[in-house]
């Protein structure tokens, strides 16, 4: 089966991909994978997203991403690609034992937050613990939070959440910070910031709220109870490649690498990336729209070269 642009990845990157693509008479393939919509899916209040002055849920925004898609012709399958060649053209996907070629690629696949893994996190996601400040801090004005981690995310988050809270503990299992200097001294430097020094997060409390954390000092191996509002995971995040590994470059984080600043060529020609999967900074869905659009629009245009 041949295709002139195949899109890996539905979340808003890949869908707006899809969308444009589809407008300029393209006929796009979407593989959602198994997991469809991205992190979206798993994001309860969504307000900062243009367009919605009352707030959407998550995964209610991405339905209406793929309404729109599939509106004007985009045919979505909710499969996972198993395997890719883009060393000759066209290029090779596989969906399991069904090959496809295709004249493009756009790759959309995405990033996902590295979570710590104790119980009583995956219950209170959306409901007290997340790993986006910029995302959640709003809804935490006044309240009392942590945020687990040691670098210069962890850093970034918490000075970023005193705009709203009363207080903000970093927890970090080690005596003195990965963040660079100055990052660190900024947060050192703020009134409304204590450390929690040599301790991890191994229980996070609550029925529909979180309401606390159990502590375990890495040192004595004491626990102790911290009554909390808020869980802010900054332990890094970690995009979805290892199915480009060998195939394309990549970061020494494994993101994909863009070789054409402020565009979304990847290191094989024909083949674009957009959203999450190629963004370690920004990571929100209207900056992953946006990449989904220019991507689409690199595509058509090396297409309409190739021609």
């Amino acid at each position: 089966m041949h295709e002139k642009l195949v899109i890996i990845g539905s979340g808003p990157a890949g869908l707006t991909a899809a969308l444009y693509a589809a407008r300029a008479d393209l006929n796009p393939i979407v593989f959602e994978g198994l997991l469809a919509g991205g992190q979206l899916m798993i994001t309860t209040d969504v307000e900062n997203y243009p367009g919605f002055p009352d707030g959407i849920l998550g995964p209610e925004l991405m339905d209406q991403f793929r309404k729109q898609a599939e509106k004007f012709g985009t045919r979505l399958h909710q499969v996972d690609v198993t395997e890719v060649d883009f060393s000759t053209r066209p290029f090779r996907i596989n969906v399991g034992a069904d090959e496809y070629t295709a004249d493009a690629v756009i790759i959309a696949t995405g990033a996902s937050a590295t979570w710590l893994g104790v119980p009583g996190e995956e219950k209170l996601t959306g409901k007290g613990v997340s790993a986006c400040a910029t995302c959640d801090g709003f809804f935490f004005r006044d309240k009392e939070l942590i945020v687990v981690g040691g670098g210069d995310t962890a850093m970034e988050e918490a000075l970023f959440l005193t705009k709203f809270a009363s207080k903000v503990t970093i927890v970090h299992r080690r005596d003195e910070l990965r963040a660079s200097k100055i990052m660190a001294a900024r947060a050192e430097a703020s009134d409304q910031i204590e450390m929690r020094w040599n301790s991890i997060v191994t229980e996070i409390h609550g029925d529909d709220l979180v309401s606390g954390v159990t502590l375990e000092d890495t040192v004595t191996g004491e626990s102790s109870e911290m009554a909390i509002d808020g869980v802010f995971v900054a332990i890094g995040h970690k995009p979805t490649t290892n199915l480009f590994l060998d195939k394309l470059d990549l970061d020494e984080n494994g993101y994909l690498i863009i070789a054409d600043s402020g565009g979304t060529r990847t290191s094989v020609e024909g083949v674009f990336a957009a959203g999450d999967v190629a963004d370690h900074v920004y990571r929100q869905a209207v900056t992953a729209a946006g990449t989904g659009c220019m991507a689409a629009i690199d595509a058509e245009r090396w297409l309409a070269h190739q021609e």
